[in-house]
């Protein structure tokens, strides 16, 4: 059993994205990362979406293309269905890493840019101490780590 925080730092490796400052958000159903000027488009005949996001703490801005996964009509922090784009990339935290499923939504506003919902968590034995936060110690990303991907 992993045990982590409300607050961690975690990794989204294949964007080149490391230790970031997310959310433990257990009252979300759906992951979340911040991003701005969406473009969806063709390639291959295969829908993608393009878009960028940016940090305020140590990570850079980075543009994102990558494909859409899904289409999902996901409740914001108001409670008011949006529908939004969803992307499946791999995620890490402490020394995991499994694919999850982002949904793309401008979080400027937000205190953090990146939410980890409960889905995301589910089946991989974590367990969400409320009470702490950074519990993890991310790691740097690297090729071979992408080869113990669970589930």
């Amino acid at each position: 059993m992993l045990v982590v925080g409300w607050r961690e730092r975690v990794d989204l490796p294949l964007f080149g994205l490391s230790n970031l400052k997310a959310k433990i958000d257990t009252g979300a159903r759906t992951s979340a990362l911040h991003a701005t000027d969406i473009v969806t488009f063709e390639r291959d005949g295969v829908p993608w979406v393009r878009f960028h996001t940016k940090f305020d703490d140590d990570s850079i801005d980075t543009d994102v293309e990558c494909p859409i996964h899904d289409r999902r009509d996901i409740k914001n922090t108001s409670g008011i269905p949006e529908t939004r784009i969803v992307i499946r990339t791999k995620f890490r935290i402490g020394k995991r890493l499994w694919s999850i499923d982002l949904s793309l939504t401008e979080r400027s506003d937000m205190k953090f840019r990146m939410i980890v919902g409960r889905t995301a968590l589910r089946k991989h034995h974590i367990l969400v101490d409320p009470n702490k936060s950074n519990l993890t110690t991310p790691i740097s990303a690297t090729k071979t780590d992408e080869t113990r991907i669970s589930s």
